[in-house]
């Protein structure tokens, strides 16, 4: 399963570090930017340089949909199987809409991508998130408290006497992890709501966005979102 690969790259890399793969085309090297594959050629050699010092790839599906190149992916995800088959990818999408349409996203995802995990919003509830769990090899994280500071408009309100991030954090772990194929994601920029979800989760994986420009802190962050094993965290940068 993706969990299980995940727990296995974390002892082998003895990393937590994600290399989150937003190729912005403006900003590539000026060797690149005339080259008709310079997305596909500025993320694998992240990816070829890196790959020994991580848990995790994370494309961001954006950043290669806005510049019509999505067959550029297709073609990294390619490479990263074929060069680096026990680092998991985990294809940023964010994804969350119900029946038919989360179906086709969920194919979208793993079999034309081939990715190993995605990112989804929880917010239509079970059934948007159930036809990527019906992949059993596959991953999903699931938004909960996310490192973005208008996330505080919804996610800190009440609902039953807990915030909704906190509520999103018991569904995930309980009733709608039936296959155990779930995670969270937890900005590293409020390091006392990541503690408070690890505590509410145990060693299930959170993905932790944040760190660098948006000003999380890598000790805090650690110190609050790890498993007593050390590991259990997905820290992107």
């Amino acid at each position: 399963s993706f969990i299980d690969r995940l727990a296995r790259r974390w002892e082998q890399a003895g990393s937590l570090l994600c290399i989150g793969l937003d190729p912005d085309p403006a900003r590539l090297p000026a060797s690149l930017r005339d080259s008709p594959d310079a997305i596909y050629a500025f993320c694998r050699e992240i990816a070829d340089s890196t790959a020994d010092l991580v848990c995790a790839f994370k494309p961001q599906f954006a950043y290669f949909a806005s510049a019509r190149a999505e067959a550029q992916l297709e073609r990294l995800l390619a490479h990263l199987r074929e060069r680096h088959p026990d680092v998991p990818v985990i294809l940023d999408v964010k994804r969350g809409d119900i029946g038919a349409t989360a179906e086709h996203y969920a194919r979208e995802a793993f079999e034309r991508y081939g990715a190993d995990a995605v990112t989804l919003s929880p917010y239509m509830g079970r059934d948007s998130i159930e036809p990527f769990l019906a992949y059993a090899d596959r991953g999903a994280f699931l938004l909960c408290r996310t490192s973005n500071a208008g996330g505080a408009d919804l996610q800190m309100l009440d609902v039953g006497g807990e915030p909704l991030y906190q509520r999103v954090a018991r569904l995930a772990c309980g009733d709608w992890n039936r296959g155990g194929q779930l995670g969270l994601v937890v900005g590293a920029t409020y390091p006392a709501e990541l503690a408070a979800v690890r505590a509410l989760v145990g060693d299930m994986p959170l993905l932790v966005p944040g760190i660098g420009a948006q000003g999380g802190d890598i000790a805090a962050s650690v110190s609050a979102g790890q498993t007593p094993a050390g590991a259990g965290m997905v820290i992107n940068s």
